[in-house]
Formats: C-alpha cells, sequence, structure tokens
C-alpha cells in the first residue's frame, strides 16, 4: 500500500480511500494506491510553490546534473521498471524493457544536457529578451506508457526551472513512484517533484483549477482535454495537450507493399494497440487493396497473444476490464455497420485477462466508425483509395492530426505526400521514432509540443527588457 510523495516525503493522504492496482494478465490485484484528495492537492501544490525561488534560482548545470543521476539510476533500475510495468500494465516485458524504461531514461538524458545547454538570453536590437521558468506545473498522465508520458513532462519542467506536481494514471501508477524514489535518493529538492496519486475528476480536476498551479500538461483522451482546457481557464493557466489520435499510413503504388504492410501492421498493434501515434487507418491503392488485405492478415496472425513475461508473446493484455470492453464494443460496431472482419474479433484468447486478438478489418469506408474513433486496442482498418489526392483527402479527413506515415518508391516522392498531411509526426519509408524530435498533434490530436527543445520552450516564459 502507498502513500503520496509531498514536500520531500512520504505522507499519508488526506483521504482513507484507496484505489486496486490489478495486473491485467492474471486480473489480481497487486498493489493500493490513495485515492487522494483536494487537500492533498492543496499540500502538494503549496509544497512546489514553496520550492520555485528556491529552484529557478538554482544553477542550470546543478539542475542538469540532478536530472543526469536520475536517468543514470532509471538505467540502472531498467529491469525491475520494466518488471513493474509489464505487470500492472501488460505490455511485453521486452517492450516494456526497451521502449517504456529505457526511452525514457534517453528523454531524461537529454534534458539533463538541455538544461544548461539551451539558451536562455538573445537580443533584438536594443532589447534583451530572456525566457524564464513559467511556475508550478501540474503534469497529468496516462496508462499506457506510464513512466514515458511521465518523463516527457517533468524532465523539461525540471530543466526548465519549474517545480512539478505530477497525478499519475490511477491505472497503472507504480513506474511514478519508481521515479519519485529515485528523485528522492539522487537528492532532488524538498518540493521541487510531489506525487499525488488519484482520479481524474477529484485530484486532476483540482490540480488544473488551482490558483497556485501556473501551467497543466495533460496528456491523455481528447474529451478529458477539454475538461482540463476549460478548468485552467478559468486562471488563465498555460495548457499543454497530449491527446487522440487515428493516424493514417498511406502506402502509394510505387512503395514496396509488403515492407510498407508489415511494417505498418507492427505499428497499429504496438503496445496492444494503446497507442495514441498508432497507425491504425492503412489506405492502399485499389489496385493493390486485396493484396495488402492478404498480407495485413498473415502478419497479424504472427502476434502471439498471451502473458507479457512469456518470451514469445507479442501482444499482452489491454490495460483493463473497460479498456477490453471498449475495444470489443468497436469490434462489433465495425461488423454492424459492414466492414468485413478477416482477422482477430472477439472471442476471448485466454480464459483470464484483458486480452484481446489483433483483429483486421476489410471493406472499410470513410465515415465508418471504426474509421473515425480511436479504438485504442490492437484494431486495424483498411481502405481503399483510386488517386493520390484521394488518400491525401482521406487521410485528413479527421478531427484528428497526430502522425501517420507515407511510403513510396522515392524519399522525396513521400516527403511531397507527407507535407500534404495535417498531422504533427509523419514516418517516411518507415523512418524511425525520434525520442529527441518534437512530438504533438494538430487539430483536437493537441496543444503544443513535447520531447527535445520544443518540449523544453513549453515551460519558459518570455520577457523583453529594453536597454
Amino acid at each position: 500500500m502507498r502513500q503520496l510523495y509531498i514536500g520531500g516525503s512520504w505522507t499519508a493522504s488526506a483521504s482513507d480511500e484507496f484505489i486496486d492496482v490489478v495486473n491485467p494478465a492474471t486480473e489480481e490485484i497487486i498493489d493500493r494506491v490513495p485515492a487522494g484528495s483536494p487537500d492533498d492537492v492543496e499540500s502538494a501544490a503549496g509544497a512546489a510553490r514553496r520550492a520555485f525561488p528556491g529552484w529557478s534560482e538554482t544553477a542550470a548545470s546543478e539542475r542538469g546534473k540532478l536530472l543526469g543521476d536520475a536517468a543514470e539510476l532509471l538505467k540502472q533500475r531498467s529491469e525491475e521498471i520494466a518488471k513493474t510495468i509489464a505487470t500492472d500494465m501488460g505490455a511485453p516485458l521486452g517492450f516494456a524493457r526497451k521502449v517504456q524504461t529505457l526511452m525514457p531514461a534517453t528523454v531524461l538524458s537529454s534534458y539533463a544536457q538541455l538544461a544548461e545547454s539551451h539558451p536562455r538570453e538573445s537580443r533584438i536590437g536594443n532589447s534583451m529578451v530572456v525566457k524564464e521558468p513559467i511556475g508550478v506545473v501540474a503534469a497529468i498522465t496516462p496508462w499506457n506508457y506510464p513512466l514515458h508520458q511521465i518523463v516527457c513532462k517533468v524532465a523539461p519542467a525540471l530543466a526548465a526551472g519549474c517545480t512539478v506536481v505530477l497525478k499519475p494514471s490511477e491505472v497503472a501508477p507504480l513506474a511514478a513512484y519508481a521515479l519519485a524514489e529515485i528523485f528522492a535518493e539522487v537528492g532532488l529538492p524538498p518540493g521541487v517533484f510531489n506525487l499525488v496519486s488519484g482520479r481524474g475528476p477529484v485530484v486532476g480536476e483540482a490540480m488544473a483549477a488551482h490558483p497556485e498551479v501556473d501551467m497543466v500538461s495533460f496528456t491523455g483522451s481528447t474529451a478529458a482535454g477539454r475538461r482540463v482546457a476549460a478548468l485552467a481557464a478559468e486562471s488563465v493557466k498555460r495548457v499543454a495537450l497530449e491527446l487522440g489520435g487515428k493516424s493514417a499510413n498511406v502506402i502509394l503504388p510505387d512503395a514496396d507493399l509488403a515492407l510498407a504492410v508489415k511494417v505498418g501492421v507492427a505499428n497499429c498493434f504496438v503496445n496492444a494497440g494503446q497507442t495514441c501515434s498508432a497507425w491504425t487507418r492503412m489506405i492502399v491503392h485499389r489496385d493493390q487493396y486485396d493484396e495488402a488485405v492478404r498480407l495485413a492478415v498473415e502478419a497479424a496472425r504472427g502476434y502471439t497473444v498471451g502473458d507479457p513475461f512469456d518470451e514469445s508473446t507479442r501482444i499482452g493484455p489491454l490495460v483493463s476490464a473497460t479498456q477490453r470492453a471498449r475495444v470489443v464494443r468497436y469490434i462489433n460496431r465495425g461488423q454492424e455497420e459492414g466492414a468485413r472482419l478477416v482477422a482477430g474479433g472477439t472471442e476471448r484468447p485466454h480464459e483470464r485477462g484483458y486480452y484481446v486478438e489483433p483483429t483486421v478489418f476489410a471493406a472499410v469506408e470513410p465515415g465508418m466508425t471504426i474509421e473515425r474513433e480511436e479504438i485504442f486496442g490492437p484494431v486495424l482498418s483498411l481502405i481503399p483509395y483510386t488517386s493520390e489526392d484521394q488518400a491525401v483527402a482521406i487521410a485528413n479527413d479527421t478531427k484528428y492530426g497526430l502522425a501517420g506515415a507515407v511510403w513510396a518508391a522515392t524519399e522525396d516522392r513521400a516527403v511531397g505526400v507527407a507535407r500534404r498531411l495535417r498531422t504533427g509526426q509523419v514516418a517516411i519509408n518507415g523512418g524511425r521514432f525520434n525520442p529527441l524530435a518534437p512530438f504533438g498533434g494538430y487539430k483536437q490530436s493537441g496543444v503544443g509540443r513535447e520531447l527535445g527543445e520544443q518540449g523544453l520552450e513549453e515551460y519558459l516564459e518570455t520577457k523583453a527588457m529594453q536597454l
């Protein structure tokens, strides 16, 4: 049973209620975390406010050293933390080790360097322009990448000189506790980082509305993001939002079809499809459509669903019973609206655990529910097109704009189409994810950017001094 981390100490919550943490592979309760209260938010925000003057004036080199020390400890404990994530979130251990743990360590290391190297002053004519930390940051993070999404917010905020109150997802909170222990061990000053666990409508909303909070950074659903933004607007806080996606994988006729389909299926199914940037819509020329469907079905059959600790597992369970029920509803809806189920479905592959088979739909038309809405499960929709203009139109015909991909015989042609996509990131011919490049979306996929220098800039204010 856990406590909250406020003002440099582990402390009991003002609430006497706890939330069960469930292993999604076994459906067993493995831990309990406090269901925090507005009083806990008050304490954490106060601690962060008191710590802000000292932390913001701490030498950038010292802030960077502390973050660097934390990154090293995170690397040293990566196996232990990966096992924690595989247990409370359900990611296969190999994926939990490499992507869920070591990638956040890389991001943390990058901000240890940027804390000192990112320029804070410039001259424009007779003006000195300086960048200063915005103040107290409320970070509200999701369960699908429970450590990475925390580091994407906390690391740049601390590097900038801000103090932080974190609310991790109550569904998979244990990696957040591991990070809090690391920060305490490396000597982060009291109040610079605070952790309040709890539910979004209680703790998250109290954080977004709190008068001592200067900025809210939220990752989650678009609906919840709208609520956070509305609460923050009452006190005119800065808001950064990383929200949903329905990303398109556009395969042009001259591309390597087999490779594009294979990589596209892998991207759609990564983390059991619980990835906001997943390429869930595969857009293929009508002349190649039947072959693409065949290749996608063949690839899907190679994804073993099972125990996250089994080395042969490629897809673990969904994170909760609620999430599984959501995905099953979408699979049923797809069939009801006329899409053709060609792989997977709603049958349980295992007696226990919140598992869903990797699922592929053919005969998907623009406007169908499974083509429009974010499912957040291992469900791929294949959509035909007849011209490049139509492919671009289908890709852009969504309220989202987070990620996507383009495949073509040449990089130049792929880039030409990518420039027409209204989305924050585009992979060209399978270009790998870069954790140092800015990440964020257009339209209802969010506001602002995470990662790299642009991620750091989100936590800085600009002041001009006329000399």
